[in-house]
This record gives C-alpha cells, structure tokens and sequence, in this order.
C-alpha cells in the first residue's frame, strides 16, 4: 500500500500542472506511395540522412512532455540529458512553480526513479515493461531514449534497403530487421529524416515516430540540425491498456554536444528501497 500512496502523491502534484493546451500527435502528413529504384543519387541522399546525427554524443534539454495512454493522460515538465549510448537522466518538476517531484536515471541495464516527495527509491532492470511503467511507453531503452532527444540512429547501410518509395516531396526507404522492417521518412530538400515506422516480422505497425520545427546546433565547428517537435506512438503497450500510447515533446531549450554531457545523479540517502520488477503498474504521473 505504501507504494500506492507513494505514486499516488506525486499523481496529486503533477495534476497541478493542468490540463490546458492538452497537446496529442497529429494525423501527419502521407507517406510516399510510388515505388522507385534505388538510383544511385537516393543512395547518397540514404548515406547523408543516417549520418546526420553520427556526431552528437550528448544532449542537454528542458521540454514539456504530454503522455496519453488508454488510462490516462497527463502533461510534464522536464529536464532531459543524454549521453548516447549509455545514460539518460530526467527530472520532472510540477506545479506553477516548478518543483522537482521525480528524479530518473535510466542505464542500459538499470534504472532509478527517487519520489522525490517521499524520498522513496523505485529500481530495477531497464526493460520495455519497467519503461512502461514509468513513462507509459513500452519501448526498447535506446530507440525511446535518443527520439527523446530528437534523434534517429541509422546503423543499417544501404545494402540493407530492401525498397524505396517516392511522392509527396518525400523519400521513403524501407528496412529489413532482425524484429521486422523499418522505414525511414526523409526530406530530399534538408536531407533530414522526418518521420520513422516499425513494424513486426507480420507486418503489423508497432512503432511510429514524426520530428518537425527543426533548429540548427552549432558545436565544435559541426552543424546539427534537431527537431523541437517529437511525436510517438506505440501500440505494444500492456500494462496501461491495451490501444495506442501516445508521446509529445517540445523543447523549450536545448544543447547539444559532440562530447558525452556531465550527469550527476546522487542516490538519495536514507530513502526506502522499492523493487520495481516487483510490483505492478505504477502510474506516477
């Protein structure tokens, strides 16, 4: 009950931050729908958008973050830090004034989560279920992690594109994978992918991702362009319902470096110690 309580506490303080301006992903725009070969100019345009993002190690952010899952919906306000690759750290803070109410640290093997109201520690593996748990979304840690960030990893090279489509002023570009296929959505004229789709070996939609409002990053004589809108959608979801759980993000402020960022979480001292592979759903916001 004790860990009920807990969740139910910071569900109270985060409600202070209201409902208005409610924000959910939009309807987006068509995908390409003409088949195409793979010419030898939509190879490079491939090798330029996957390499886009080849230089940004670290990512240092304050967003507003909008989370709707068949049982709830609720907005947030946090400060977000990656190092790609390894850790990512998020402070949410609620209320008009902005107090921090929870302290995460997610690992590629572990994660951490101090109820920061009732100096209570969550801990367990860092897996889609505990990532669900958390932040409604069921998700591999890195994929949730870097579009966080506003950015797409793509370690495939163009041998791997199995088709290509084009129309609507866009190219699309289609995957084969060890879980199924991905298609990337890229813009011929910036060179930016723009939107990414994941499906499973029957072809089934799980995974969709849109970026947009891109804003230039200078760092260490390297220009990056990254979106100030990220927009996903899961549809694996089980504990928080079954249908499609829905992530916006919008960044108010951010940095982005070509070197790893300094995180600094501290275990809290003297806080309780709860196994999260242990209970249930735990709907902190």
């Amino acid at each position: 009950m004790n860990v009920f309580r807990t969740m139910a506490s910071l569900v109270i303080v985060l409600l202070m931050t209201g409902c208005a301006d409610f924000r959910t992903v939009s309807e987006g725009e068509p995908w390409p729908d003409r088949p195409s070969g793979l010419t030898p100019a939509l190879e490079q345009l491939y090798v330029e958008a996957a390499a886009a993002y080849q230089g940004v190690k670290g990512v240092d952010g304050y967003a507003d973050i909008w989370i709707k899952t068949p049982e709830r919906e609720q907005r947030v306000y946090s400060t977000i830090q990656l190092n790609r690759s390894e850790d990512m750290r998020i402070i949410v803070s609620a209320g008009i004034f902005g107090w921090p109410v929870a302290d995460m640290l997610f690992r590629n093997d572990s994660l951490f989560v101090h109820d920061m109201l009732n100096n209570r520690l969550l801990t367990g593996k860092n897996t889609p279920d505990n990532m669900e748990k958390i932040l409604g979304l069921r998700s591999d840690y890195t994929f949730l992690a870097e579009s966080l960030a506003g950015i797409v990893s793509v370690e495939h090279p163009v041998r791997a594109v199995t088709s290509v489509r084009t129309g609507y002023d866009k190219v699309s570009y289609s995957i084969a994978t060890d879980f199924g296929s991905r298609e990337l959505l890229v813009d011929p004229l910036t060179r930016r992918i723009e939107a990414v789709r994941m499906y499973d070996r029957s072809g089934v939609l799980r995974v969709s991702a849109s970026f947009s409002g891109f804003v230039s990053y200078r760092t260490d004589g390297q220009t990056f362009h990254l979106p100030r809108d990220i927009e996903l959608v899961f549809t694996s979801g089980r504990a928080d319902g079954n249908g499609p759980h829905e992530m916006v993000v919008e960044y108010d402020e951010r940095s982005v470096f070509s070197r790893p960022v300094d995180i600094r979480y501290r275990v809290p001292e003297r806080a309780k110690i709860i196994d999260l592979d242990r209970v249930g759903l735990l709907p902190w916001m």
